[in-house]
């Protein structure tokens, strides 16, 4: 294959991919459409023009089948009268017009199959356009779908929707740490307070408790009260003794106390 042909061949594919690109299907499918109503129109043209010429070959076919006729009832009327010689001229003018309508006959044959042929190519073609006009439909309706979902598929495509729900997920995990911490220092500052009542009430309960061994140690004994004086002059220890004596006897006292309790 020579340079020239390879370039020309690579010319035509170019050419080619450049018209099937440019291809839109609702316009070539119209455009068939169109081309084949002419074509149609063309069809039904050759009919008319069939039917037309075997009408003609008809007509001329039937006016020679008469005129032979014609000419056979003269040759018999002049045999009738003893008129030989018309007679024979007769049979003459018949035998042209008979071969005349003979040839007549063999084309409008041929003719009438002729438009016979043409009236079903003529239906046919009818059908295929009626059948082409319901495809066509259905086919733009198709590639109007195609051509919407490739839209929406393009735009789809152009959508960063990874990087935007990882957006979504580093902002609800941010939440999530914002909620924890702020239960954590609500649970915290929830401690201190508990803190503080049970200090509170630890307090009370040893004021209560102090208060009520205070009561006690006062109503102690076969009644009779431990006046601040008595207390001083107990708890001071005589003189001479010694500092284990004294401490003997204040725990002594202790221990009395506490019996009576």
């Amino acid at each position: 294959m020579g340079l020239f042909d390879r370039l020309s061949r690579v010319v035509r594919a170019n050419l080619n991919d450049l018209v099937s690109k440019a291809e839109d299907p609702e316009k070539v499918l119209e455009q068939t459409i169109i081309d084949m109503n002419e074509d149609l129109i063309q069809l039904k043209q050759a009919v008319a023009r069939s039917m037309a010429d075997r009408n003609r070959t008809e007509q001329q076919y039937k006016q020679n089948l008469s005129e032979s006729n014609k000419w056979e009832q003269r040759a018999k009327l002049a045999l009738s009268k003893g008129e030989e010689s018309l007679a024979r001229e007769a049979l003459v003018r018949k035998k042209t017009f008979t071969e005349t309508a003979t040839t007549m006959k063999g084309q409008l044959d041929m003719q009438n199959s002729q438009v016979d042929t043409l009236r079903r190519n003529l239906v046919a073609l009818e059908s295929k356009i009626s059948e082409a006009k319901t495809k066509k439909n259905m086919l733009i309706a198709r590639a109007k779908a195609a051509k919407a979902t490739e839209e929406v598929n393009k735009t789809l495509g152009n959508m960063d929707v990874g990087s935007s729900m990882a957006a979504f997920e580093r902002m609800e995990n941010k939440v999530l740490d914002m909620e924890a911490r702020s239960q954590a220092m609500g649970e915290l500052a929830g401690t201190g307070v508990e803190n503080q009542w049970a200090a509170l009430e630890s307090g009370s309960d040893v004021e209560d408790e102090l208060a009520m061994l205070k009561a006690q140690f006062s109503g102690s004994g076969t009644g009779q009260q431990i006046s601040g004086s008595s207390m001083d002059q107990k708890s001071l220890p005589p003189q001479g003794t010694s500092k284990d004596s004294v401490v003997d006897d204040e725990l002594e006292q202790l221990r009395k106390q506490l019996d009576n309790l």
